[in-house]
């Protein structure tokens, strides 16, 4: 057991331990300050309309950390309830986030059912704004009411080696989506993007993971995956996958990232890519200069074993819950995207799959960068007005805002309705 003096060490080194996207920067008040941008009256009323479906927010991990409520408005950060009805939302992905951290103590199970258990505590608590949604007719019915739908998902492992049971249990808690792989760590059963791999893709206990979140009725999350894993995936999956909060190799050239010829197998098959907001997954000007300032890529976990070697699930979590809510660093605005720019990544995503398999996943308060005047969620109509200036129609506006995901969570969920 560490003492005091060796565990407050350790908690120094709290704003390494979640090197999660690049521009990575602490807790602070949104960049653009509170000046509003400027919205057409079109796209106002298109923001009302559509179904805005957002497939990843961290929507509550400073709340687990720090208490309070998700329906509080916040004055930093990137997301709250308040905040994102502001902005047009109906739905969400909700990250149950948990990170390498308390992978080495092999705490993440019990992560994962804290993380869960907290999520609907929150969601309870704010039952008049919002609802968890366990089906694509729950998502319609709770946004008829007026409230936004939540849609669990675990963003990182649920168990390293895979317990079926356990995934099983998470199913009946409300879970409807999973991340297939360890976030940037490898699983005992597929790879991940951006650890060494160590399978080749999947395992044979991987394909059974596979087949069982089919038979469930569970999204498939391959964002944080390998290539091979997300290609056998794809193979053996008997539905679509989605990624949730992407970016294209072509552009930024990351293994994080995903390459033109796998999203076209994907979207093939059904799939759904979900277009990170962030500035460092879109624009490799700015990527390069955080590669150049940083000592190691962000993606790397290597040192998080000796960081948290010997602690308690309590001390990762007062090492860990310092870094939330995770806010990007601005840079110079020289090296920022304007909305139009990042609309441009969502046109060859279009141009190479075509409109109903693009979607929206911001990753809200997981570190992104935005784009130009964006302040945080309260600003998503820019991306309608950028997508109106680009001639889009208001059916494939629809499509990106939510009705490709709809569609998809629709198809996977509805086999236990």
């Amino acid at each position: 057991m560490l003492n005091r003096r060796s565990f407050l060490g350790y908690a120094s080194l709290a704003p390494a331990l979640l090197a999660h996207h690049p521009l990575l920067g602490s807790a602070v008040a949104s960049p653009e300050g509170d000046s509003s941008p400027q919205i057409s009256a079109r796209a106002q009323a298109i923001q009302k309309r559509a179904l805005v479906f957002d497939a990843h927010v961290h929507a509550v991990d400073r709340e687990f950390y720090q208490g309070g409520s998700m329906g509080t408005r916040k004055d930093n950060g990137h997301w709250d309830l308040p905040r994102a009805r502001e902005g047009g939302v109906g739905a969400f992905f909700l990250s149950v986030y948990v990170p390498e951290s308390y992978y080495p103590g092999r705490f993440e199970t019990k992560q994962a059912l804290r993380r869960i258990d907290h999520a609907l505590q929150q969601l309870e608590l704010n039952r008049d704004l919002v609802e968890l949604a366990l089906t694509g007719d729950d998502v319609e019915r709770i946004r008829s009411k007026g409230k936004m739908a939540a849609v669990l998902d675990i963003e990182g492992s649920y168990d390293l080696d895979g317990d079926l049971g356990v995934l099983r249990d998470l199913y009946r808690l409300g879970l409807r989506s999973a991340q297939l792989s360890a976030h940037n760590w490898d699983q005992h059963y597929a790879d991940s993007c951006c650890s060494p791999p160590q399978w080749g893709g999947l395992t044979a206990h991987g394909l059974e993971v596979v087949r069982e979140m089919n038979r469930l009725g569970m999204v498939i999350n391959v964002s944080h995956s390998s290539d091979e894993t997300t290609s056998q995936t794809i193979d053996a999956s008997s539905d679509p996958v989605i990624a949730t909060h992407h970016g294209l190799r072509s552009i930024v050239n990351i293994p994080r990232n995903m390459p033109d010829w796998l999203l076209k197998k994907m979207a093939d098959r059904g799939g759904v890519f979900g277009v990170h907001i962030g500035n460092g997954f879109q624009n490799a000007a700015a990527y390069a200069q955080q590669a150049a300032l940083a000592k190691k890529p962000f993606w790397d976990t290597s040192s998080i074993p000796e960081q948290v070697a010997g602690l308690t699930l309590d001390q990762v979590d007062k090492l860990v819950g310092p870094t939330f809510p995770m806010a990007g660093k601005a840079g110079p605005d020289s090296l920022r995207m304007t909305m139009d720019d990042w609309v441009e990544v969502v046109d060859k995503v279009i141009q190479m799959v075509g409109e109903d398999h693009v979607a929206i996943g911001t990753d809200f308060d997981g570190g992104p960068t935005f784009p130009l005047g964006m302040r945080d969620t309260r600003d998503l109509p820019m991306i309608t007005d950028a997508m109106l200036r680009r001639g889009y129609s208001e059916e494939r506006i629809d499509k990106f805002w939510g009705g490709n995901l709809l569609r998809v969570f629709r198809q996977i969920t509805q086999k236990h309705a």
